[in-house]
């Protein structure tokens, strides 16, 4: 899907002919430089830095760094010290803070530099005045330079990971699979336009809207405004067109300035976390919090933060979040629940010594596939519920223990092996807020398949369930 943005003043267009007709004054190129071009990026990293004019020495001369310094030439290499990075603005303000606790002077310059300084009786203070010695001031400011540095760095790793991840969700293969599943589908479309007493009128957030499905869901439901959050840009694009194509898109102006109000979704591309910095919102404002966040297990890529994040900040008090039940569910699988039963028998010849290594290399990483119910060898027992409405975000970390019981039809044999253990989960649209009609996301072994399926640990050994329970632990973290 094409991006029809202006490339000089980054306006998007909502058609190719908008972009067409949007046009700028001529501007003159002749005195433009390069980017590369401008000369602080000849600067070394660390002003002044000695090791710049020490190639050739050796270990001996490391004792001549220790010369002492007059207190005007240190107060002057304080001043010129400085780390450029224009997109670490909060950054900044980060590290002031804790360079203010340890009781040294930070200062965030206008141009998004960071420098350092400190006045006379600072460096009085310091010791400077009493006999200290260069290298000392120079420790700290490599250390306070070194860890505004490594703070760039992590800052550029989460946004490295994040754009890898919301990338991720840029394949229409994704959202056709997630579309497709029916139970899935169904259960939210159920919830949305079943329950007119909870959706007509109301003010609904989209958490993570993907193609805008549940937006539209809503939209269609009798809400007043819908709110749908995409951290992907291309996605976000998509769920604005869908929503234009199907008269349900709202906008404050279009694009020849007049006033549009003809839908009601709005899409807006951000992290739900930096979302005011796009569009204001007043706190606590939203009837309806709404948002498919749940991952292999329910909790694998941790988007729940987020909707916490949403529900804290913008949910009104005794505001509806769809879904507002989690369970996670754990049940003992057997020997039918492996690979073995199939290389045991290969058109007639026992391959089982492949079965075995299959088996093995299972039970080193956890698998996501279909267990049938029929190779369960034990009850369904709860390994861990959570209140949408009511938690807290760090209970989303846990360890959480299980007692098993063996099926009713195993306890007629002598022993019963089980080879791990499989984990699903269910999400409820209860009664709370979907009062006429309150439903259940399952994707049970029991209940038809899912695009979750089921995630199954393997034991490295079987063991036996001679007795009716057995103990499983589990964690999250």
């Amino acid at each position: 899907v094409a991006d029809n943005r202006c490339w000089s003043c980054g306006v998007r267009c909502q058609s190719k002919q908008d972009l067409e007709s949007h046009l700028h004054p001529s501007v003159n190129t002749k005195d433009v430089k390069l980017l590369l071009d401008d000369e602080k990026y000849l600067n070394p990293f660390m002003q002044e830095d000695s090791l710049l004019y020490s190639f050739d020495g050796g270990e001996e001369d490391e004792d001549e760094c220790n010369t002492s310094f007059e207190k005007e030439e240190i107060v002057k290499d304080f001043g010129s010290v400085c780390i450029d990075d224009d997109d670490t603005a909060e950054e900044t303000e980060l590290n002031a803070e804790t360079y203010n606790k340890d009781k040294k002077t930070v200062m965030a310059c206008p141009n998004g530099r960071l420098s350092l300084a400190s006045s006379s009786k600072r460096m009085t203070e310091n010791g400077l005045d009493h006999g200290g010695s260069a290298r000392s001031v120079e420790s700290d400011l490599k250390d306070k330079q070194s860890r505004v540095y490594i703070a760039d760095v992590i800052e550029k790793d989460i946004k490295k990971i994040n754009d890898s991840y919301f990338g991720s969700y840029s394949s229409f293969g994704i959202h056709r699979d997630m579309i497709s599943d029916k139970i899935r589908t169904d259960a939210y479309r159920q919830a949305l336009l079943k329950n007119p007493s909870l959706l007509n009128g109301a003010v609904v957030m989209d958490v993570g809207c993907g193609t805008g499905i549940l937006s539209l869901f809503a939209a269609q439901a009798g809400a007043s405004r819908v709110i749908s959050i995409e951290a992907s840009e291309k996605m976000a694009t998509v769920a604005t067109q869908i929503a234009k194509d199907n008269g349900l898109w709202w906008s404050k102006t279009d694009s020849e300035g007049n006033k549009s109000c003809t839908g009601v979704i709005e899409v807006v591309n951000r992290m739900v976390e930096d979302l005011d910095k796009s569009i204001q919102i007043q706190p606590h404002s939203v009837d309806i919090l709404v948002s498919e966040w749940m991952g292999y297990c329910l909790l694998y890529e941790s988007m729940l933060s987020s909707v916490l994040f949403a529900r804290d900040r913008w949910l009104k008090p005794g505001g509806a979040i769809l879904p507002d039940t989690a369970t996670i569910f754990v049940a003992g699988f057997g020997k039918g629940g492996t690979s073995l039963p199939f290389w045991e028998n290969v058109y007639g010849f026992n391959m089982s010594y492949i079965g075995k290594e299959v088996v093995e290399d299972a039970a080193k990483f956890p698998i996501v596939d279909i267990i049938n119910h029929h190779d369960l060898v034990t009850d369904a027992a709860v390994l861990q519920s959570f209140d949408l409405a009511t938690m807290k975000p760090d209970e989303v970390d846990f360890t959480a223990t299980a007692e098993l019981e063996a099926k009713n039809d195993t306890l007629d044999r002598k022993a019963t092996a089980c080879y791990g253990v499989v984990l699903w989960f269910e999400t409820g649209f209860t009664s709370r807020f979907c009062k006429e009609m309150p439903t259940v996301l399952s994707t049970s072994p029991y209940t038809p398949k899912t695009h979750w399926l089921q995630t199954i640990l393997t034991f490295r050994e079987p063991i036996s369930v001679a007795s009716s329970k057995f103990t499983a632990e589990g964690s999250a973290a």
